[in-house]
């Protein structure tokens, strides 16, 4: 698989200075945890999800979240791993079938060997499992069970573990919090593929939504949160992990606000429509910046609910060509000595050292969702992956 691996071959040799890389669920795991991507929830209870699985990939999804936990009902888990084991095996029955990077949100432990036993052969298709509201306490007995699981099925299995908890959130107690955190992810270092923030959750224990017009940013309580984890977890000195942005809760603008208006008179009826693509845009915009400041704060990749989010989400990962070249010239072999140069497009300087690990990092991104061509931007992209 590869990002923008369903356009076709001739339109992403035109957008792309370098074409992202082709990978696997056996790729390095440095590989993986960046090119997760915009990763899509899906509850494991619907009845085609083996065919939802095909159709998002087909649409340019690399990762997916099969959910057992918040997304479905107390009484749905027992019929959700039922359909999930079931749809899981007829798909790896298909011969040569194309899927994501696949992972199971569980609720408890247990669940962990009970369901790779279960899923015998097709356990090939999983990549891991997302593991809530993870804490040192809780998360250690999630870790404990993914090795047994790995060990029995001889399958290698990635952990995902969600920072969700109030213990995190809460000033008294967020230090001690993400230090047991650390030495737990620490430990089984090799089977943590990134740590994912759980925004909704945070939001929750204070009673607060933000609205489609602000970012996760713009909540003081929860930036100060994301900062943090950043801080301690997100290190670019060879300590730190991906962590990746939150999710973004809006995906359509309601129909029935304009039904009013359309009633009353056909010169209203233009200007609904004309306020109702404001409106879808002004959304797009609040998307679009949470992602831009996701990047900004050392956040890669973002959890998404509805497939509209998966596309903006690479399309603003893409390399530029401005980065791209700025990145090369930092890590010049002749450039070992430090110092500073002018960047190849003269709008900036560039410090070899402080800007190292920025850098490598960009390089990396680089590799997996390629870097765009020297006047392609956003708009070229975003509209390029389309479904047409």
């Amino acid at each position: 698989m590869r990002h923008f691996g369903h356009i076709a071959p001739e339109v992403r040799k035109r957008l792309f200075h370098r074409e992202p890389c082709a990978f696997t669920p056996d790729s390095p795991a440095r590989l993986l945890s960046v090119a997760l991507g915009a990763t899509l929830y899906s509850p494991a209870t619907r009845p085609r999800l083996a065919d939802d699985i095909l159709k998002q990939a087909g649409r340019g999804v690399v990762s997916m979240v099969l959910c057992l936990e918040d997304s479905i009902d107390d009484a749905e888990v027992g019929p959700g791993e039922e359909n999930l084991v079931r749809q899981l095996t007829g798909l790896a029955g298909l011969p040569d079938a194309d899927v994501p990077l696949l992972f199971i949100r569980v609720r408890v432990p247990e669940q962990i060997p009970d369901l790779v036993r279960r899923l015998g052969p097709a356990v090939r298709l999983l990549s891991g499992f997302v593991l809530p509201k993870f804490t040192a306490e809780r998360g250690i007995p999630f870790l404990e069970a993914l090795a047994t699981a790995e060990a029995e099925s001889g399958r290698r299995l990635f952990a995902m573990p969600v920072l969700e908890s109030p213990e995190l959130l809460y000033r008294e107690s967020r230090v001690e919090t993400l230090e047991g955190i650390a030495r737990a992810v620490d430990k089984y270092r090799d089977r943590v593929l990134a740590l994912r923030l759980g925004v909704t959750d945070f939001c929750s224990s204070y009673g607060l939504r933000r609205g489609p017009d602000m970012t996760a940013y713009d909540v003081q309580i929860v930036a100060s949160v994301i900062a943090d984890v950043v801080n301690m977890l997100g290190r670019a000195d060879g300590t730190g992990f991906t962590v990746t942005g939150p999710v973004w809760e809006y995906f359509r603008v309601q129909e029935r606000m304009f039904k009013p208006l359309l009633r009353q008179s056909p010169f209203l009826e233009v200007q609904a429509a004309e306020l109702r693509e404001k409106l879808i845009e002004h959304a797009m915009d609040g998307l679009l910046r949470e992602i831009s400041l996701d990047q900004a704060n050392g956040l890669l990749g973002k959890t998404c609910i509805h497939p509209s989010h998966v596309l903006p989400v690479h399309a603003l990962s893409v390399v530029s060509h401005e980065e791209f070249s700025d990145a090369e010239d930092i890590l010049r072999p002749d450039r070992g000595g430090g110092g500073v140069l002018r960047s190849a497009y003269t709008n900036k300087m560039n410090e070899v050292k402080p800007h190292r690990a920025w850098a490598e990092r960009t390089l990396l991104r680089a590799e997996v969702f390629g870097v765009a061509g020297e006047d392609i931007g956003f708009v070229e992209l975003l509209a390029a992956g389309l479904p047409g």
